[in-house]
């Protein structure tokens, strides 16, 4: 297995295309991203992390002709029995706001005790190629879940979740420190030594 010269990006979320190429800055790959272009809206009717993921790469190296890496990720309350997980990014609705889906997770473990907000991020990456080959990658970063939202940077549910071992939640950390020890960084740091 070796880096393809050419890969598509597999999503159309500005936040994600991102911190996907902050994260692959050091692959030797030339990036394809939708800008504006007419690419495939993938529905993500898995019921897994890894056929969400797979649906969006296959979607988008099918309609290219090229390799295309794709994630899913959620993030999995252990007061809530795991949810919103694979449906973290609908967790408020069809097509609600990242904020609207932050109060609803709120609003739900209001109640729950500091000690009992254990939480994690976890996200699978994947690249597939039009012939069906595939690799996969998996990775979690856990934490717990805070009331008190804080922080600008991410997206998501980060200026609520605090990564075990820091007092920071993730909104307030750097970029680079985020990738460090983020699911999505984790993943695609394991994807690129699989790829390479």
């Amino acid at each position: 297995m070796a880096f393809p010269r050419l890969l598509a990006l597999a999503t159309k979320n500005p936040g994600k295309i991102r911190e996907i190429l902050r994260i692959c800055d050091d692959w030797r790959v030339e990036w394809e991203t939708v800008d504006g272009r007419d690419w495939p809206d993938v529905e993500e009717t898995g019921d897994t992390y890894l056929e969400n993921a797979a649906l969006k790469a296959r979607a988008v190296a099918a309609f290219l002709g090229i390799p295309a890496v794709a994630d899913d990720s959620g993030i999995e309350v252990d007061a809530l029995g795991g949810a919103p997980g694979v449906h973290s990014a609908r967790f408020a609705g069809e097509h609600p706001t990242d904020r609207e889906n932050l109060d609803l997770l709120l609003r739900r473990i209001a109640e729950v005790p500091d000690d009992e907000r254990t939480a994690r991020y976890r996200c699978v990456a994947i690249c597939a190629w039009p012939d069906g080959t595939e690799v996969v990658a998996e990775a979690v970063c856990e934490g717990r879940i805070t009331l008190d939202p804080r922080g600008s940077g991410g997206f998501g549910y980060d200026p609520a979740f605090v990564p075990e071992g820091l007092s920071k939640t993730m909104a307030e950390l750097e970029p680079g420190e985020k990738d460090a020890i983020s699911h999505r960084g984790k993943a695609l740091r394991e994807l690129g030594e699989k790829l390479a």
